[in-house]
């Protein structure tokens, strides 16, 4: 854009801001707008003509290219599987030759009736789309005469508001009438350019619209025609279609089936297809240890404190009572160690620790008996000293006001209140003189600072 559309640009901002929110006087053609709202919709069709021939065109190719791709696909998956290359004899040829032999059949069908309909999609492109693309430009064209019309129209509305201000002004200086005279000047030359444009699109619009019925008749006419064309070679090229390896005498479930056979249960009844994990249930005992770390009841052999006969033992146990409950947890406790089923004594004398107390004692370090015993004692946690006061400054202090005077609401929003009242104080100033904010019998407003007194 140059310096000199950018400045006229700024000069139609107002009365752009005017004309688009119906503000003050705008000139109205009731004519030209049922004609610029034609051409609206004609710009629109002719767009979503070409998008959607576009869109046809490459449909046709894409079918043709997926039906290549397809067979080839096929023809992969129908190679054979071969044995050992480096030993010749025991190469085994476990494939479907007349299924690789039927996909080259096919491919070489649908590359024959590509070459066959490549005309027919020409004519698409040089009778549809082309057309439609030089329709197109010709609306860009007219739209740009559009666009030129508005701006006149701004024009003429700003310099006609302009004159008409400065003329109904009752005491004119004579910088006032040197401006009306420029603006009467401004006002006859906006008027004769925005006649000659609005003219002009009201007069050849309508002719342009004939044209476009003129046009879409044989646009459509021939979009019809190749588009039956393409059908009928489609579906005659298949009909011709003679490959053995495809029953055509059958229905296509039928068929379907046919070739299928007990394909699917034999592939189902693979273990592999069948993905599901299954495990032991995991002990609700010493749940930290049971994912990836010992088992309950389950010794390492690298243990050096417990007998290899009581691994072993333990080792039976768990392959043994897999799919049993879990046991209570005193029972498991007590089934490890045989001691805790005697009752604590009242005094403990210390004694020397032997290599056999030791063994028992090891395991079972750090749990907790529901009797009395010497162990509950150890792993009794302490309770958390109390938090310290609150302290006194953090405390919020409420402040009231004693009301001095009776006060009436006089606006929504204001505090109403009677002598005696006290009121909490939400919000004041320093100044007495200033509206305060305050709370009385749950209801909240603003009242004169000097009809109250700090404090209650």
């Amino acid at each position: 854009m140059s310096w000199k559309g950018f400045s006229k640009g700024v000069q139609r901002t107002p009365q752009t801001i005017k004309q688009r929110f119906n503000m003050g006087d705008n000139t109205k053609d009731p004519i030209y707008l049922d004609a610029e709202r034609r051409f609206m919709e004609l710009e629109q069709e002719t767009k979503k003509l070409h998008d959607e021939s576009k869109k046809y065109f490459d449909a046709i190719n894409s079918m043709l290219n997926h039906q290549i791709g397809f067979s080839q696909s096929i023809a992969e998956i129908y190679k054979p599987i071969s044995g050992r290359v480096s030993d010749p004899e025991t190469h085994k040829v476990d494939g479907n030759p007349e299924g690789i032999e039927a996909c080259e059949q096919y491919k070489t069908v649908v590359e024959d009736l590509k070459a066959s309909l490549a005309p027919e999609l020409e004519m698409i492109e040089t009778r549809i789309i082309r057309p439609a693309d030089e329709l197109m430009e010709v609306i860009k064209m007219i739209r740009k005469t559009a666009t030129k019309r508005a701006h006149k129209q701004l024009d003429y509305d700003r310099f006609r508001n302009t004159y008409k201000k400065l003329q109904e002004k009752k005491e004119r200086t004579a910088k006032d009438e040197k401006a009306l005279y420029q603006a009467e000047n401004n006002l006859e030359q906006a008027t004769q350019e925005y006649n000659y444009w609005n003219d002009l699109l009201k007069s050849e619009l309508p002719k342009l619209f004939e044209l476009e019925r003129e046009f879409i008749r044989p646009l459509f006419q021939s979009f019809y025609y190749m588009q039956l064309n393409v059908f009928y070679t489609l579906h005659e090229r298949m009909q011709r279609l003679n490959i053995s390896y495809f029953d055509l005498s059958s229905d296509i479930e039928g068929a379907f089936f046919k070739k299928r056979g007990d394909v699917q249960e034999k592939a189902e009844a693979f273990s592999i297809v069948h993905f599901k994990t299954s495990g032991q249930k995991a002990s609700r005992i010493g749940t930290k240890f049971t994912k990836y770390g010992k088992k309950e009841g389950e010794v390492t052999k690298f243990d050096p404190l417990v007998p290899a006969s009581s691994s072993v033992a333990a080792r039976r146990n768990t392959t043994e009572s897999a799919d049993a409950p879990p046991p209570t947890y005193q029972a498991a406790i007590t089934s490890n160690n045989p001691k805790l089923l005697l009752p604590a004594p009242t005094t403990v004398t210390p004694k020397p620790a032997t290599s056999s107390a030791l063994t028992l004692a090891k395991p079972n370090v750090g749990r907790s008996n529901s009797t009395a015993s010497t162990f509950s004692a150890v792993g009794k946690p302490k309770p958390p000293p109390p938090p310290k006061p609150k302290p006194k400054a953090l405390t919020a202090q409420v402040e009231m006001a004693t009301a001095m005077y009776d006060f009436d609401a006089q606006m929504e929003g204001d505090l109403g209140f009677r002598a005696g009242d006290v009121i909490e104080i939400v919000q004041r100033t320093s100044n007495e003189n200033e509206w305060w904010t305050g709370k009385l019998r749950g209801v909240v407003g603003q009242f004169p600072g000097n009809y109250v007194k700090l404090g209650s």
